[in-house]
């Protein structure tokens, strides 16, 4: 198998998909995002609504796989059961930050035994999960079993989100009169929509990651300053104006966020296509961006490519990057979406995440 310079491999281990409602694919075989918090590493499978928890197995692996549906502590508009194209996830000061895709799905095309007018029929239709507009913290305390679990309530902390709507998106109406985002809400996920695929905190910031749009060759990252209402919403301050967002434009050679993970006061930028189409990706280094305090341009001088990642063709798509400090202190673990054949064993339902060294700064 092809491997990034200086991976190894770690094992993850999970359930049967069967005991999920309405999750089709093996987890496994799906994963979106991953953080880590001490010995608990939480992904997310973009079928469910809710988050995964992995603990270290006595052979160097990781397994005991526990879902949490994030239904049973947030009011979500689609119901428990609705899926959440949970995207990105990220652990600061005891909180699990959680970001669906914010984005629209055309239905595939191809269905065996169909005529070609039928899947035409299929592509006209554009659907909007409104659980997929989910932005929100969960603190994180220990369950029965001593593991850190998502909670309702921890030392004085709530379980917060952004106001969630059936119909709107509380986020985009942020963004609404943004013109270099705002024709980007009607197109696809996958298409150059607007499509939210990484997140990175520190306290009250959060930067939000976009596989698409793709603006001339530069991806976008939405930053916002949280607070919470006296209602125990969250809501994002007005930081650049009357706007409640900055945005900051990365020459990234074409290529769209696919994960942000914080290294130090830099922010690593794992970079993907945009398009429903197979490409590099890359591992960027944002020089300082935590210390940013205003959007513009981020050019060449403060990017650098860190890691070029395996290209595949058609499997093996990378879309989680989270320190691994048993590694090493410059380690980090890789996981992916569609993996290849090579590194699933079906029968155990379990996969293979990389561990890659990036360089320090």
């Amino acid at each position: 198998m092809v491997k990034a310079k200086g991976a190894k491999r770690v094992p993850l281990t999970f359930k049967d998909e069967a005991s999920f409602a309405r999750v089709s694919d093996p987890i496994h075989e799906d994963l979106s995002a991953a953080a880590r918090a001490g010995d608990c590493l939480f992904l997310s499978c973009d079928e469910t609504a809710g988050v995964e928890r992995l603990t270290p197995l006595p052979d160097g692996g990781w397994g005991n796989h526990v879902h949490f549906n994030l239904g049973h502590l947030f009011d979500l508009p689609d119901g428990p059961t609705g899926e959440m194209d949970i995207e990105g996830l990220a652990v600061d000061d005891g909180w699990l930050w959680i970001v669906g895709s914010h984005s629209l799905k055309r239905d595939r095309p191809k269905r065996e035994g169909r005529a070609a007018g039928d899947a035409l029929a299929r592509m006209r239709d554009i659907d909007r999960d409104p659980n997929r507009y989910f932005l929100g913290r969960v603190p994180l305390g220990p369950d029965a079993t001593g593991a850190l679990a998502p909670r309702a309530h921890v030392d004085g902390k709530s379980a917060q989100a952004i106001r969630l709507k059936k119909k709107k998106s509380t986020l985009q109406c942020w963004l609404a009169e943004e013109p270099l985002l705002q024709p980007s809400f009607a197109i696809p996920s996958k298409e150059n929509g607007f499509d939210i695929e990484g997140i990175a905190v520190r306290g009250d910031r959060v930067w939000l990651g976009l596989r698409g749009p793709v603006l001339r060759g530069h991806a976008v990252v939405v930053e916002l300053n949280m607070k919470t209402t006296r209602t125990g919403r969250l809501k994002a301050c007005r930081i650049d104006g009357d706007r409640r967002y900055r945005l900051h434009l990365l020459a990234a050679g074409g290529l769209g966020v696919r994960e942000l993970t914080n290294d130090g006061a830099d922010i690593l930028v794992l970079t993907g296509p945009t398009m429903s189409t197979d490409g590099p990706a890359r591992i960027l280094r944002w020089r300082d961006a935590t210390r940013d305090t205003a959007g513009g341009v981020v050019r060449d001088g403060r990017l650098e490519t860190v890691q070029e990642l395996p290209y595949r063709g058609g499997c093996d798509h990378p879309e989680g990057l989270e320190p691994w400090p048993e590694a090493g202190d410059r380690a980090f673990l890789v996981v992916h979406d569609a993996p290849a054949h090579d590194r699933l064993d079906r029968r155990r339902r379990t996969v293979w995440a990389d561990i890659v060294t990036i360089p320090a700064r």
